[in-house]
């Protein structure tokens, strides 16, 4: 039977683990989609501004992405390794943080805030 050290060790290399995919996550989706677009811009000679449109969108969905990550992260840390009152603070006030870098981030990219979709979007993901 794992020992209580060995069972906190285990949990803080898991929430390392879960950091660094959304570190790694985020970099490769930086590094791909800045290919494809200076490819999409120098060799193909599209449309310029539907080619940055696109590149954008991508960028912020992977750091969408990677923030969700980074919170399931803060999430296994500190409800498994310190669930004293200020660690959970802590932790509210990091997920508060991130939510609304989310929020910005959705804003930036789609043009609404996440609660305000248009009709139309709202439809389409309902599947009418």
């Amino acid at each position: 039977m794992p020992s209580e050290e060995t069972a906190i060790q285990w949990v803080e290399w898991s929430a390392l683990g879960i950091e660094l995919v959304a570190i790694g996550l985020i970099v490769a989706t930086i590094v791909v989609s800045t290919v494809v677009y200076l490819l999409a811009m120098v060799v193909q000679h599209k449309d310029r501004v539907e080619s940055y449109e696109r590149y954008r969108r991508r960028l912020g969905r992977a750091l969408l992405l990677g923030l969700e990550i980074l919170v399931a992260a803060d999430i296994v840390r500190t409800v498994a390794l310190d669930s004293a009152m200020s660690a959970i603070l802590s932790l509210g006030l990091l997920v508060i943080i991130r939510t609304f870098l989310s929020w910005s981030v959705v804003l930036e990219v789609e043009g609404f805030w996440p609660w305000k979709r248009p009709p139309e979007q709202l439809a389409s993901r309902r599947g009418e």
